[in-house]
Formats: structure tokens, C-alpha cells, sequence
């Protein structure tokens, strides 16, 4: 029979457990990331004494070149500025890794739905288990390639926001009489998270690659192809 039977012991094996583990770390994995928005307080100290104020405020997917740091024209230490946007453009590896998350949370989901109540069909197949253990191993891959893009992604949004980077960006903070600084930071211990969430999440699916292949036949054929230990050897007939 091939219908379905809602059968909960699975949760209870690391097959399933761990597929539990993956639907939740890939919540935390895109959720601490792609739901980001922080800002920037950059202070400007003016040589007569005088002090300026500019928002950098940015957020996900971190198209830094398109967030303006200086609207057009604007009067600044009694200059004025042409419009300035902040330097850099994360977007590619934050929507990788929040795409990567977002497939991987569906995935696991189906899976989960499969050990559930379609156990009995996905033991006795060749095609689900074999199906199964490519799809974890290439996920696990992607979590390596897409978290490393995006710690690399998130130091450069890091550079490009911090007191180096607006002074390289903001040609008034070049003038002798002029200082920069970023005097409040935004809060970007949510995007830390997401990136050890990218690493956990590697972690978690190259380990249930194992266990899946433990269900595929390459396991069970190597297996059978070896001699039984501890079994006495036949004398050979004289």
C-alpha cells in the first residue's frame, strides 16, 4: 500500500530528528538575515565649530551604491555637496544565502511530510533514499559555498559603513578642516548570527548526509558484500 500513514516514530531516529533541526536552523538562517534594516549616525565636525549630522540607513538585500549618505545639493560645514551614496553591493550573496535557506526549509518540510507518513514507501524504493542522499549532499555544498559569500558579503557592508569607509566615500570628510566619524552603529548582531547560522546549517546536513546514506542500497550492498564477522569458515572439502 502507498497511501498515507502518520507514523511519528521517525522524529525519534536521527533520520528524522535531524531533519526536524534543518527545517528550524534554515528559519533562523534567512529570517536573521533577510529581514535586516540598521542605520548608521555619521557626526561631522565642522573646523568654525560647528556639527553635522548624516543617516546611513541600509538593509537587506544591502545595495549599498543605491542608499544615498548625501541628498543632491545639500549645505554641509557651509559646503555644498553633491549627492553621495554609501560604496558596495552585497546583494548577490545575501540573496544567495536567503535563497539557499528558503530551499532548504521547503525541502525539509516535504522530507519531513515523506518520513512521516511515507516511510513505508521510502523504504522499500531505490529512487527516494538515492534521491534523498544527492539532494542533502548537494545542500550541504551550497550552505559552505553561500555562507562563505556572505561572511565575505557582510565584512564589506561592514567596511563600507564604518569610519574608514565613509571617509573614503564622503569627499568633505578629505578637507583638513573637517573630521568624520560614525558616532552610533547600527546593531548587526543579527547578520553575525546568520552567518554561524550558514555554518550550523552546513554542519547539520553533511551529517545527515550519513544517515540518509545509511537508507540508500550502496550501504546496504556494501554491507551485504562482506563476510559475516565472527562466522566460522566451512573446512574445505578434502
Amino acid at each position: 500500500m502507498t497511501g498515507f500513514r502518520l507514523n511519528m516514530a521517525p522524529l525519534k531516529e536521527p533520520l528524522g530528528f535531524i531533519k526536524l533541526v534543518e527545517w528550524l536552523t534554515a528559519i533562523f538562517a534567512f529570517g536573521s538575515c533577510g529581514g535586516y534594516s540598521g542605520k548608521n549616525i555619521v557626526s561631522i565636525f565642522c573646523g568654525e565649530g560647528r556639527n553635522e549630522t548624516l543617516n546611513a540607513t541600509f538593509s537587506y538585500p544591502f545595495r549599498l551604491s543605491h542608499v544615498p549618505l548625501v541628498e543632491s545639493n545639500t549645505t554641509l560645514c557651509n559646503r555644498t555637496v553633491a549627492s553621495t551614496h554609501l560604496v558596495g553591493d552585497s546583494a548577490s550573496s545575501a540573496e544567495f544565502f536567503v535563497g539557499v535557506a528558503i530551499v532548504c526549509f521547503l525541502y525539509a518540510m516535504v522530507a519531513l511530510l515523506v518520513y512521516l507518513g511515507y516511510m513505508h514507501v521510502y523504504k522499500n524504493s531505490d529512487f527516494g533514499p538515492m534521491f534523498d542522499f544527492g539532494l542533502t549532499a548537494a545542500i550541504a555544498f551550497l550552505w559552505l559555498v553561500c555562507s562563505s559569500a556572505w561572511a565575505k558579503g557582510l565584512q564589506n557592508v561592514k567596511d563600507a559603513t564604518s569610519t574608514p569607509g565613509i571617509i573614503s566615500t564622503l569627499a568633505l570628510c578629505k578637507t583638513e578642516d573637517v573630521t568624520c566619524e560614525v558616532s552610533q552603529f547600527a546593531n548587526m548582531r543579527t547578520l553575525n548570527v546568520s552567518v554561524v547560522f550558514g555554518y550550523l546549517n552546513l554542519l547539520v546536513w553533511a551529517g545527515n548526509a550519513w544517515f540518509v546514506y545509511k537508507e540508500t542500497r550502496w550501504h546496504s550492498q556494501k554491507y551485504s558484500a562482506q563476510p559475516g564477522s565472527g562466522r566460522a569458515q566451512a573446512p574445505a572439502p578434502i
